[in-house]
């Protein structure tokens, strides 16, 4: 795995003492008074300041619970959209970029939706594995989403979507990864989107990596 791996330790850090920095990261709330006033509400929690085209955007928006929280990071990758793809579609091999997965294996499925795999994560996060089911695979429109159904870790109810589209000038990639999640109990809104959101980030750092040095390697 590459040397510049988050170190686990400053995640831990950082659900006990969240900040506020979401230069690339942008969160839903509900205030009170909409949370009295109905159970779910769908949010889509895009930030304005990154266009993203209204065909992308709706597959962002989720039903969110009062006892929820949403949020979403978006990444500029240096590489086509197909190279981008190859590695993000892997439901299969999500340590490909996902590096505080330790290991991955399918349970149940074909790779198709409703495929379940089961993830075991590195040591020094407050989890040990986790079961998910493969939600959406759509290799035309490039969006794939999972949720946790199962495991030992405290992301309850945590469902995933992410999706591609070229960059303006067309020979990049814009990714962007929303969420919706349970709150844990002991945990406030901003610590549970604190970590979550950087784990995320990383997640979505080491794609651009990895599709970055896969587009060389195809180039060359």
């Amino acid at each position: 795995m590459p040397s510049d791996r988050p170190n686990s330790s400053i995640l831990l850090h950082r659900i006990n003492n969240p900040t506020t920095n979401s230069t690339a990261t942008t969160s839903c709330k509900q205030s009170p008074q909409q949370q009295s006033t109905t159970t779910l509400q769908r949010r889509t929690p895009l930030p304005c300041a990154t266009p993203v085209p209204g065909s992308v955007a709706r597959y962002h928006t989720h039903p969110v619970g009062p006892s929820q929280c949403c949020s979403a990071v978006i990444q500029q990758i240096s590489a086509p959209v197909s190279n981008v793809w190859s590695v993000v579609r892997r439901f299969d091999n999500p340590q490909a970029y996902k590096h505080f997965i330790k290991s991955c294996h399918v349970i149940n499925g074909d790779g198709h939706v409703g495929t379940l795999r089961e993830v075991h994560v590195v040591s020094g996060l407050p989890a040990a594995n986790s079961t998910e089911r493969l939600e959406i695979l759509d290799d035309e429109r490039h969006v794939i989403s999972f949720s946790v159904i199962g495991g030992d870790h405290r992301l309850a109810n945590y469902r995933s979507v992410t999706t591609l589209h070229p960059t303006p000038a067309g020979n990049g990639t814009v990714v962007t990864e929303s969420y919706v999640v349970d709150i844990p109990p002991g945990n406030t809104k901003e610590e549970t989107m604190v970590f979550v959101d950087t784990i995320v980030r990383c997640n979505l750092q080491s794609l651009a990596q990895t599709a970055e040095n896969l587009a060389r390697r195809n180039s060359s």
